[in-house]
Parts: structure tokens; C-alpha cells; sequence
């Protein structure tokens, strides 16, 4: 018994002293970030006069800070292109709206700077708050169309050459370690939220809306970055809504999931600009309303795409105005062909296509080239259904950009050219309501001779007439 309150006494003496010794250890500072406030260095935040000069003294003082948090306050701040620095986070609260300018001079001298917020060779930047940047793209609209807007374009000046001289949203630019959330992107005069070039990306939470009769309003732009992931985004567009593209540098490991699409035009299209490789690519959880495509890739310049997957998608596309945007409807649409007679021809590689449910006003488009083919392509779990209630023609294939153009072609359920490998294994189209078009009741179309090594397992085709 004595040995037993022994050694009772002696573990509260220590626990005691362990107690104590733990409470004068020194603890642990939390180092709050750097706070500045744009009304601080004379922002207005009225809408109608410039504010870039306070904007850009605000994010200076912090970045010199060593980093931080610049905070838009509620208001509107009309501004010239202004630079991110490394460490620095833009902070739009709610209520805050930052406006891009809508003249020439508010922009640098070299076109490819052209942005309303533009961050270069930074590390450790990024965007949120829960407010609004807005590019004033209805400023840039020439002429109202109701098949497709005319828009202004400063080549007029010298400035650039081409009908897309007009001024980007929000870019990053060779950046490491970009995060942006919680934030709205309005009315881009040209592309939207654009990376080039980056490492570490993270997107979230974050909702973009181009006006749907403006071209060239791309969503989000990804060239040559890597190690970039986008989720829980809303996006419609006018233009593609999620365009990966190579022009200067690969691109690989890329991660879109929990995301909604509207596009006028692709709402995920890998191209046109495809001058390197694209590899490890996924896309999963997405669903994409009333496009004029749904899938898309425009492989034209060279550059081989290989492993990517489509994962658990809900799509639904529409034929748009035919001739003036891209696209026929198609559910899924994957060609490589070159751009002209100085481009190479890619190749497209190992794509999975896993529990997706289309409705389509037209087929799948699946279209490789001699030099450029398709190979191990599986769809797995896909239920097809097809259905017109537009009166726009279903007698035509888009190859464009480059390739052959606008070519006279029947409809079908999948149609297939240069193909090396394909797997169709619990597959299902059905025609709802069209069957009378003697044009739609083919659900293959290929010529033996460019498609081989083809399988099916459990594949079915039926219309409601049956």
C-alpha cells in the first residue's frame, strides 16, 4: 500500500513539473499578413476617375512590406493595367469592383501585356475578396450582331496586328505559386483569367461571365503551365471556356473537377495552339450546359497529346450560328490535322472517356490524320442521347481551324477517321425523335481502310420509334 501512494505521489510530482516547464516554454508567434487599404494611398473608388496610381503605390508599399494583403474596399476603382508583385494578394471585397480602362493608352506598349491586373515573374501572388474585376467589354463591342458581335480592334492603331487586338482580364505571366478564389470575373474585352507559363496553380471558388455573342472571351487560358488544378468554377462564355494550349513549353498535370460550362463555342478544348505536348491531364465532375461543343480538341501545329481523361460529366450541346462560331454540335470532338502546309501533324494518345451522359443535337466527332493519328481511345460507361430543336443545318463537319474547312458530311452517332485503337464498352445511343431523318440512323461512320483495331463490348443503338 505504501509502495502504491509512492508512486501515485511521485507521478503528479511529475507531471506537476512537466506542466509547468510546458507553460514557460516560449510559444509560438502567428505573423499576421501586411494589411494596406487602397483608400489609404487616395484611391476614390468612384468608377470615373482613374485610381491606378493609388493601386499601384498600394501594392508596392506592400510588396517592399515583404508581402501581404492589398484591400479594395467597397466601390469602383477605374483603372490602367496594374502590376502584381511577388507576395502580394489582391483583396476585391464584396462590394468592390475593379474596372479595366478602355483606351489604348491604358494599356503597355507591347500588345502581349495587355491586362486590366497582370502579374510577371512573381512568386506567391493571387486574387480574391469576393468582388469583381470587370474588363468593360461591352466598351469594345463595334457593332451588336445577334449571330456574333463586331468588336473594336486597336490594329487599326499599329498597335498589333489581326482582328483580337483588345486588351486580356487578369494574367499571370511565368508566376510561381498563383492562387486566385473566391472572386468574379465580368465582361473580358478579349481573354478572361489567362496563365502562361506558371508552376503551382490553384483556382477555386471562382465565377466567370463573358457576354455570349463576344468572341475570343475565352474563360480560362492555360499556355505552357504546369502543375495547375481548377475546381468549383462557373464559367460562361462566349468563347471557349477552358482552353489549354502550347506555344512556347509543354503542358502537363492539369486537374479541372467540380466545375459548371457554357460556351458559345468549346466549353473544354485542348488547341489550337499546340506546339509542344500536352500530358496528364484530368477532367472530372463537370457539367457542360447548352455549348456548341462539349469536348473538344484542335491539335494543329505539331504537338502530341497523350493520357488525359474525361471523368463523370453531364453534357448537353446545341447548334449555334454555323458558319461565323466553330462548332456543330458536337457532344465530343477530338481532330488533328495541320494548321497549313508549314505546320507538323500531332498525334493524340491514351483518352479516356468514363461515365459521361450527353444529349446532342449531333454525334461524336473523332477525326485523326495520316501522319497525325488516334490511338487507345476507350469510352467506358457513356449513354448518348440524340435529339434536334434548333432549325440550324445538320449536314456539315467542322475541321477549322485550317484542315479542310467546312465539309459537306451526313450526321451520325460517331463519326471516325485515322483511328488506331478504340474501345467501346458499355455504350449507349439512343435517337429521341429524329429517327424520321433517314440521315440519323447511322451510328457509325468510318471507312475501313483509315480505322482499325476497333472493340466492342455491350455497345447499343436505338431510337424511340422502336
Amino acid at each position: 500500500m505504501a509502495a502504491t501512494l509512492f508512486h501515485i505521489t511521485l507521478f503528479f510530482l511529475l507531471f506537476s513539473i512537466v506542466q509547468s516547464r510546458l507553460y514557460t516554454l516560449p510559444q509560438p508567434t502567428i505573423q499576421l499578413p501586411h494589411l494596406f487599404s487602397v483608400a489609404d494611398f487616395g484611391a476614390i473608388g468612384d468608377g470615373l476617375h482613374y485610381d491606378t496610381a493609388a493601386i499601384q503605390a498600394t501594392i508596392d508599399a506592400c510588396h517592399s512590406a515583404g508581402g501581404g494583403h492589398v484591400r479594395f474596399p467597397p466601390g469602383t476603382y477605374l483603372t490602367a493595367t496594374v502590376y502584381i508583385k511577388s507576395g502580394v494578394y489582391l483583396v476585391v471585397e464584396e462590394g468592390a469592383k475593379i474596372l479595366g480602362g478602355t483606351k489604348l493608352e491604358d494599356y503597355p506598349a507591347e500588345s502581349r501585356r495587355w491586362y486590366v491586373v497582370l502579374a510577371e515573374n512573381a512568386t506567391d501572388v493571387g486574387i480574391t475578396g469576393g468582388g469583381v474585376i470587370d474588363g468593360h467589354g461591352m466598351k469594345f463591342v463595334k457593332r451588336f450582331e445577334e449571330a456574333k458581335n463586331v468588336m473594336v480592334s486597336w490594329n487599326e492603331t499599329g498597335a498589333c496586328l489581326g482582328d483580337e487586338c483588345r486588351p486580356r482580364l487578369v494574367g499571370f505571366l511565368g508566376c510561381r505559386n498563383v492562387r486566385v478564389w473566391n472572386i468574379r470575373l465580368n465582361e473580358p474585352a478579349y481573354w478572361c483569367l489567362h496563365l502562361v507559363g506558371c508552376d503551382n496553380t490553384s483556382i477555386h471558388d471562382v465565377s466567370i461571365y463573358g457576354d455570349f455573342n463576344t468572341p475570343n472571351n475565352d474563360g480560362i487560358d492555360i499556355e505552357d503551365s504546369n502543375n495547375t488544378v481548377i475546381t468549383r468554377c462557373s464559367i460562361s462564355t462566349g468563347d471557349d471556356s477552358i482552353c489549354p494550349k502550347t506555344s512556347n513549353g509543354p503542358l502537363y498535370n492539369l486537374t479541372v473537377t467540380n466545375c459548371w460550362l457554357q460556351s458559345r463555342s468549346s466549353a473544354i478544348k485542348l488547341g489550337s495552339g499546340s506546339f509542344y505536348d500536352f500530358k496528364g491531364l484530368v477532367f472530372d465532375n463537370i457539367t457542360i450546359y447548352d455549348s456548341h461543343r462539349g469536348l473538344g480538341m484542335q491539335i494543329r501545329d505539331g504537338g502530341d497529346v497523350s493520357d488525359v481523361t474525361f471523368s463523370n460529366m453531364n453534357i448537353k450541346t446545341r447548334y449555334y450560328e454555323p458558319v461565323l462560331w466553330w462548332g456543330r454540335a458536337e457532344p465530343i470532338y477530338i481532330t488533328t490535322c495541320p494548321r497549313d502546309s508549314n505546320s507538323k501533324e500531332g498525334s493524340i494518345s491514351n483518352i479516356r472517356f468514363i461515365n459521361i451522359s450527353a444529349t446532342s443535337e449531333n454525334g461524336v466527332f473523332l477525326s485523326g490524320s495520316k501522319a497525325g493519328l488516334l490511338s487507345n481511345f476507350r469510352f467506358q460507361n457513356v449513354n448518348f442521347t440524340y435529339r434536334r430543336w434548333t432549325n440550324f443545318p445538320d449536314d456539315l463537319v467542322d475541321y477549322r481551324p485550317g484542315c479542310r474547312g467546312l465539309v459537306k458530311h451526313s450526321p451520325a452517332g460517331m463519326i471516325m477517321e485515322h483511328i488506331d485503337g478504340l474501345e467501346l464498352e458499355n455504350v449507349n445511343m439512343r435517337w429521341s425523335g429524329v429517327i424520321q431523318n433517314k440521315r440519323w440512323n447511322n451510328p457509325l461512320d468510318f471507312l475501313p481502310s483509315t480505322v482499325n483495331n476497333i472493340s466492342f463490348l455491350n455497345f447499343q443503338s436505338s431510337s424511340d420509334s422502336q
